[in-house]
């Protein structure tokens, strides 16, 4: 069935990679973004496109929100600032809450299904591994403003459950593990694939936060997509959480080691060391974080298919091409 979907954050890096996914698949897409961290360059040839309409406005304007999106089937909400390492604490607390409620008014309004992005950043410092769904939250102190990311999203899966008990709003609520891939930001906004890459390319020592033994799980964009797209079509997945993460474990300084490698640089790479007292007040880190998405494979049929490794090797070549170092 065709459907028409507003895409909130569309310009972005996962986003428009739905976007390119909703319109391949033959649906009608609307895209909402005030690209502060979008960019246009992200949609490519696709603008002009009969089912594309673009939009860009902020969708915490929702009077301009309600009527852009007239019509549509489907809500995914994308918009969020992520982990505040250098200070925007207030602005990670203000946006995420606030775009999330506008989009859950859009999503009432029209009637709509609701998909939403969370983040494994809201199971904090849980030893509980590989993280569930239904296990328990750690988050560490009010002390330490990093946590201010994991607080919001909380909230706005609490409040789209709420939606969901109380006004029959239709949604599904994913976590997202690490995604990575082309047109990933190359600062830290984008984690630390994307650092690396642009450092290691450029001959540069790689930063790592801590002493980057910690460990990440980190997810593809091709999958972290399908796993939206699934959400979407599913209706099994409706009312419910689910985490869409690749399980294979690597720590942050071995990772360094393997993008150094495949941009084929030899020897040990130059590592540079940062302390987390250079970060926001009372900056603490997640010492492992590691996906059990068995509850993916059962409601949406979905597990990841590209490995970390092969998944580098073609984030390194689009480096390469949007460089001109090919």
């Amino acid at each position: 069935m065709r459907m028409r979907v507003a895409v909130l954050g569309g310009a972005g890096f996962i986003g428009s990679h739905l976007v390119d996914r909703l319109l391949d698949e033959g649906h009608e897409v609307v895209v909402v973004d005030d690209l502060s961290k979008g960019k246009r360059e992200n949609l490519g040839g696709r603008l002009g496109e009969p089912g594309l309409q673009f939009h860009v406005f902020d969708v915490r304007d929702t009077e301009r929100l309600f009527r852009a999106c007239r019509g549509v089937d489907a809500v995914v909400n994308l918009v969020a600032r992520k982990i505040p390492r250098y200070g925007n604490v207030l602005e990670t607390l203000t946006l995420n809450t606030d775009a999330t409620r506008a989009a859950l008014e859009l999503a009432r309004r029209e009637g709509a299904l609701f998909v939403t992005a969370s983040t494994s950043d809201v199971y904090g410092k849980s030893p509980e591994q590989p993280l569930r769904e239904d296990g328990n939250l750690y988050l560490g102190p009010t002390t330490s403003r990093r946590w201010a990311y994991a607080v919001t999203k909380i909230y706005d899966e609490f409040l789209t459950m709420a939606y969901g008990d109380e006004l029959g709003l239709r949604y599904v609520i994913l976590r997202f593990f690490g995604a990575y891939g082309p047109r990933m930001h190359l600062d830290w906004w984008g984690g630390p694939h994307g650092v690396f890459i642009d450092r290691a390319h450029r001959g540069l020592p790689l930063e790592i936060h801590g002493d980057g033994r910690q460990t990440r799980a980190f997810t593809y964009i091709s999958d972290t997509v399908e796993g939206i797209y699934r959400a979407l079509v599913t209706p099994e997945a409706q009312g419910e959480i689910i985490n869409i993460g690749n399980p294979e474990e690597i720590s942050i300084v071995d990772l360094a080691r393997l993008i150094w490698r495949l941009s084929g640089r030899e020897g040990e790479p130059p590592l540079e060391f940062v302390p987390y007292t250079r970060f926001v007040k009372g900056y603490e880190d997640v010492r492992r974080r590691v996906p059990d998405y068995s509850k993916a494979k059962r409601i949406l049929g979905w597990e990841p298919k590209v490995p970390l490794e092969e998944g580098l090797r073609r984030t390194i070549a689009w480096y390469r091409e949007l460089k001109g170092l090919n």
